[in-house]
């Protein structure tokens, strides 16, 4: 197997939450050597953690920083997720300290406001970062209240894969430049640019219509989700071309010319009044038997209990045919994530990148926290 695309590649991630150690997590699934620095007596609840190992440092404190920095000099990429100015307090400013320690490193900065306008001081979740970004005030069915899709869009696919992605853009302008950079993300502008379709849309038929009165947001009843004849288990359908649509007939044994005109919307409801009862005939076993192998845009919606119970793989977001991902498998953290807990695995790390041992080169307090040996090996 060939070696996979980010080996090599070694990660200092701060511990935070979901968006930082996902962008970890995709690092860590390439390849790269992906460090957790947690802080004294934390109980970590993170759970995407595969492939990673820990450190404890106490940051607020001279020693222990001290092993960071020294940390930081053979180091490719820093994952920092805290709010703006906490690294400068601490004395680690991205541009006036680390850069200048190590000018081929990587600071990747995540935060869910932009760091400058007036939202920059407060606190949020992905809620608030996707509500100021336009893309909630899209989200939700027909006149009811703007739907958050848990914080899939903002810590994760506007936090950290964008985060990953620049990074990655990091590293390759680094590859001819020599030289490191600050990346900077948030979770207002991510989710903005992932719903840049939609924001083009508003001026043309897919999506220029009131919140779920649109084509792709459970206003068209060709695109919606149906409950079977099993209460809580449900059929997706997308079928928008008509040879698709028409085979979403045939299955549903309805015949085209005893139904409303689709292409008219003031038949929508209609129309998904007459699916919603023809799905409820059958359970959703019977219905995957009816529409499996065909072109209807027709599937199970599948929950991940019965995903993980019936052995389903789950595989890397992307694959490589010659620098491909590490496999994700289910006895390494496929359904838990790894579960690393504070301190694991850190010192064989320490040992593999800068070739350190325990009493020789740090030392352990009783909290847990590495600190250097003494004042000597300060830089």
């Amino acid at each position: 197997m060939s070696a996979p695309s980010l080996k090599g590649i070694k990660v200092v991630e701060l511990a935070g939450l979901a968006p930082g150690p996902f962008a970890g997590l995709l690092l860590a699934d390439y390849g790269a050597s992906v460090l957790r620095i947690d802080r004294p007596n934390a109980v970590s609840s993170d759970q995407l953690a595969r492939r990673k190992t820990s450190i404890t440092l106490d940051l607020r404190e001279a020693r222990s920083r001290n092993i960071l920095l020294r940390l930081l000099t053979a180091t490719d990429v820093l994952i920092d997720p805290f709010r703006p100015g906490v690294l400068k307090r601490l004395g680690l400013s991205p541009t006036e300290v680390l850069l200048k320690h190590n000018p081929r490193l990587i600071v990747a900065r995540m935060t869910g406001f932009r760091r400058d306008g007036k939202y920059k001081d407060m606190a949020g979740h992905d809620i608030n970062y996707i509500a100021v970004s336009g893309v909630l005030s899209m989200l939700g069915r027909a006149g009811d209240k703007p739907y958050a899709p848990g914080n899939i869009l903002g810590d994760f696919a506007g936090g950290g894969a964008i985060c990953f992605m620049g990074i990655l853009l990091a590293i390759i302008s680094r590859s001819s430049t020599g030289r490191g950079q600050v990346v900077e993300a948030n979770m207002v502008d991510g989710s903005a640019y992932l719903a840049t379709f939609l924001r083009l849309a508003r001026n043309g038929p897919t999506w220029d219509g009131p919140r779920g009165e649109n084509l792709l947001d459970s206003g068209c009843p060709y695109y919606d989700t149906y409950e079977t004849k099993e209460s809580g288990k449900y059929f997706a359908v997308g079928a928008l071309e008509p040879q698709f649509y028409a085979a979403l007939l045939r299955g549903l044994e309805l015949d085209p010319k005893s139904l409303p005109k689709r292409e008219e919307r003031e038949n929508w409801p209609a129309l998904r009044d007459i699916f919603a009862r023809r799905f409820k005939e059958k359970t959703r076993a019977q219905w995957e038997a009816v529409f499996d192998g065909t072109d209807a845009c027709a599937t199970p919606v599948l929950e991940h209990a019965e995903l993980e119970a019936s052995g389903y793989e789950q595989r890397p977001a992307v694959h490589l045919s010659r620098t491909p991902s590490l496999p994700i498998k289910s006895d390494e953290g496929a359904w838990t994530g790894g579960g690393l807990m504070p301190g694991d695995g850190g010192q064989e790390t320490l040992r593999a990148w800068m070739g350190w041992e325990l009493n020789k080169d740090f030392l352990v307090r009783k909290d847990g926290a590495l600190v250097s040996v003494d004042g000597r090996s300060k830089l």
